[in-house]
């Protein structure tokens, strides 16, 4: 039975379904069309981010430099308030608040919610910004502790974070307005918008000559690539139709039911980023280490950001409307095809992050300052990163599933026991495995997580996959471990792929191996998929293929 089959269902109107009004939009694309364009844009912005990060990496290196730790921790304390105050929240309350406002009663009354909305959480971000801005050098001491009060990271740090404060209003304007476009089937600039981070910070990054400006560029750019970011949104929004104006906030009884809705629901989105951060507080200690932390980060957030929030995007605003029409078939039909299409993804993707971790990242970042222990530790870290990873994925999937029937308590408090868990390992393995122990206390805590979602789910009778689903699950999985058989192979015989390189007179024989060796994974994962039955041709075409309607 094959994705098509999976939603079969979902094709049959439910006698519940009604008109909707005039001014509402058309429909928008299918879910995995949806899912496939975000994807395909985040993809470009990924490979762009990952040339930003070789630049950076190669000025900045790791543990050579102390200017490396301090801009990974000036990039990670505005992400975390990101995730957690504006695509967390508004992922949570505000997406399926306005799918269903905009079905219901049309786009003016949505869109004076969208402003509303937008007002209070620009007030609200602004403020903690300032309030960061100004204990800043308090802050740095709790958030990296190891750093040492008056060093010169830590000065840089605090410099740097100051700097980068300020991208966090704008990434909340900047997840409401496409959140805006999301529910009106407009994904392509939402999921371009990011593009813009990446090429502001290589603008600025690429003149320097020194660790320490490459590092208080990135930052300029991080600031200066917000600004951009939301003025894109913002005419983006416009093109499409909406009019979200700017207001000052008022607490409507909508807004004072989306705060709250939305206060647990960002900690219940939020989880795997706070783990993350709490790892770093750890890491501060060791010295390099946030940075090893980072470029793992940034390995297996790849794809979480192509498949994870791809899917969860296209999923949450079709999951909420079969809620809201009472159609359990279009439901199970749209979580089962989520589930398989996203592991179909994820699961070649985790396995090669487990199976060849340091030659991946030797290949791709050890030059300049960025040393080959850089690699063997950022390595290390990413190993136990691969494993957790359908996990990061599935959270992303499951989540919408509570989100779409109102529930953001029960996600936060599976969340919060992740990040209790996250915290308790961390401290146990820390001691014992070092940094990559807190990759595996994270990825531990992630399963935990998912495995909460996944039991309550199933106990209320909301969602378990259907045997279909489950025979498809099972088929992509023995692909995937095919694949990492054949890549654990190819990194053992790692020096004879490189020999015939090197005897050319090549420089480059570790970068063009791992290329060739990704080449011949991306050409032979789907063979796999397609002889072990987890994709037929039929599906993989259906996939292709512009589709509309539900």
């Amino acid at each position: 039975m094959g994705l098509d089959a999976l939603s079969s269902n979902a094709q049959k109107p439910s006698v519940t379904d009604t008109a909707p009004p005039a001014s509402a939009p058309k429909k928008a694309p299918g879910m995995i069309r949806s899912s496939a364009i975000y994807s395909g844009l985040t993809l470009v912005s990924r490979l762009m981010g990952f040339v930003r990060d070789l630049v950076i990496s190669y000025f900045l290196g790791a543990s050579a430099n102390f200017a490396a730790d301090a801009f990974n921790t000036a990039q990670m304390f505005p992400n975390l308030f990101r995730r957690i105050f504006a695509e967390g929240a508004f992922a949570a309350a505000f997406v399926p608040a306005y799918s269903k406002t905009l079905d219901r009663d049309g786009a003016e009354v949505a869109d004076k919610l969208a402003a509303d909305a937008m007002a209070t959480i620009a007030a609200f971000t602004v403020g903690l910004t300032l309030i960061a801005q100004a204990t800043m050098p308090w802050l740095m001491m709790v958030i990296s502790p190891g750093f040492g009060f008056g060093t010169d990271k830590y000065k840089l740090a605090v410099i740097l974070t100051q700097i980068t404060m300020p991208y966090l209003p704008c990434m909340a304007i900047v997840a409401l307005l496409s959140g805006v476009l999301n529910a009106r089937g407009k994904f392509i600039v939402s999921a371009a918008a990011p593009i813009l981070l990446n090429l502001v910070t290589l603008i600025a990054v690429i003149p320097t000559r020194n660790a320490h400006d490459a590092a208080l560029a990135a930052s300029w750019g991080i600031f200066a690539a917000g600004i951009a970011q939301v003025a894109l949104l913002v005419w983006a929004v416009r093109k499409a139709g909406a009019t979200i104006r700017w207001r000052l906030p008022r607490l409507t009884p909508e807004i004072r039911g989306l705060i709250a809705l939305a206060i647990p629901g960002a900690i219940a989105a939020s989880a795997s980023q706070i783990n993350i951060t709490i790892s770093g507080v750890l890491a501060s200690h060791v010295n390099g280490a946030r940075t090893w932390l980072a470029y793992a980060d940034r390995l297996y957030q790849l794809p979480l950001g192509l498949v994870g929030v791809a899917i969860g995007v296209a999923l949450l605003p079709r999951l909420s409307r079969a809620v809201a029409a009472e159609d359990r078939a279009e439901a199970q039909g749209a979580m089962d095809q989520a589930i398989v299409f996203a592991l179909a993804l994820t699961l070649p993707a985790a396995v090669a992050l487990f199976s060849i971790p340091f030659f991946l990242i030797d290949g791709l970042f050890t030059r300049g300052e960025f040393t080959v222990f850089d690699a063997r530790q950022t390595a290390n870290a990413l190993l136990h990163y691969g494993w957790g990873t359908p996990a990061f994925v599935l959270a992303r999937i499951l989540s919408p599933a509570f989100f779409a029937r109102g529930d953001t308590k029960g996600p936060m408090r599976f969340a919060l026991i992740s990040v209790a868990v996250n915290i308790g390992l961390g401290l146990a393995l820390f001691p014992v495995m070092g940094v990559p122990g807190l990759a595996a206390a994270t990825s531990a805590a992630s399963w935990i997580n998912v495995l909460q979602m996944a039991l309550t789910l199933r106990k209320r009778g909301d969602y378990a996959p259907s045997a279909a689903a489950w025979g498809k699950i099972i088929r992509v999985l023995g692909a995937s471990v095919a694949l990492g058989l054949i890549l654990a192979a190819i990194s053992r015989g790692r020096a004879a792929l490189e020999a015939p390189i090197l005897a050319m007179g090549i420089g480059s024989a570790k970068e063009l191996a791992i290329l060739a060796t990704c080449a011949l994974a991306a050409g032979l994962y789907p063979v796999l998929l397609l002889l072990s039955g987890g994709v037929t041709l039929a599906e993989a075409r259906t996939v292709l293929r512009r589709g509309t309607g539900r």
